[in-house]
């Protein structure tokens, strides 16, 4: 099975940037999407063979997420069930017969950190909601997780320290994560591999040099290891100011 999730940063901006040449380029069995800043029924996507799956949040023209699938899943659900954090049109999860598939905008803690506090609560909420799927069948997790890792996943970590999605805080709620029983597919592939980036900022040609960030996963529990047959990123395709991620499953 093939999987594919790209923060669009605004789905009908995307549609305008080549969206759907991609769409097909890619070719995936399910194809998640973040940051669609949009109310469904705002745009009208002719997917054939797909079936078509949004999460808004409440707020117009913010964060939000969406699913096209053409296996079709056994159920859908919105939101991690906790009113808190379901606001925000942030996480879909798709039972197959073999696996979830939880498609996921992580909050962004925000200028001066203003957000913070708030991302850690979400982090804890967040684990504990995949762990309870991974008691049920293994988990596929993909989307913006709002966080470069380690120091080879951002080009200048020095003088990001701390900056909303490299700092200690966050960073250490992705290695509890990975700690809880899931596997980072493109490290697990390419461990040392230095710039390999997800997202530039629009300012100071930052895509031109690659003064990029890693911060769009997917994740597997550990129990698809074994399965894991490719994990790419295509930084080739524009549309956005992150590109597209990939994930191939045996």
């Amino acid at each position: 099975m093939r999987f594919v999730s790209w923060n669009v940063n605004g789905l009908r901006a995307a549609l305008k940037k080549d969206f759907m040449e991609s769409f097909k380029k890619l070719d995936a069995d399910a194809f998640c999407l973040q940051e669609t800043k949009m109310q469904e029924g705002q745009a009208i996507l002719d997917l054939p063979g797909y079936e078509q799956y949004f999460y808004s949040a409440e707020k117009k023209g913010y964060s939000g997420t969406a699913i096209f699938t053409r296996v079709k899943p056994l159920s859908v659900s919105c939101g991690i069930d906790i009113d808190e954090h379901d606001h925000e049109g942030r996480v879909i999860t798709m039972e197959f017969e073999e696996l979830y598939l939880v498609t996921v905008y992580t909050p962004n803690s925000k200028n001066a950190l203003a957000r913070l506090d708030y991302r850690m609560v979400w982090e804890d909420a967040f684990r504990a909601f995949l762990l309870d799927l991974r008691a049920k069948k293994p988990v596929v997790v993909c989307g913006d997780l709002n966080v470069a890792h380690t120091e080879i996943d951002l080009k200048n970590p020095k003088s990001n320290r701390r900056n909303a999605g490299f700092t200690d805080e966050e960073r250490g709620k992705f290695t509890e994560l990975l700690a809880a029983g899931f596997v980072d597919t493109f490290r697990a592939l390419y461990p040392d591999k230095t710039g390999a980036y997800t997202w530039w900022s629009y300012l100071r040609h930052a895509r031109e040099t690659n003064a990029g960030w890693r911060i769009d996963y997917f994740l597997v529990s550990e129990e698809l290891r074994d399965r894991i047959a490719a994990a790419e990123i295509h930084a080739d395709i524009f549309g956005s100011d992150h590109c597209p991620v990939s994930l191939n499953l045996k």
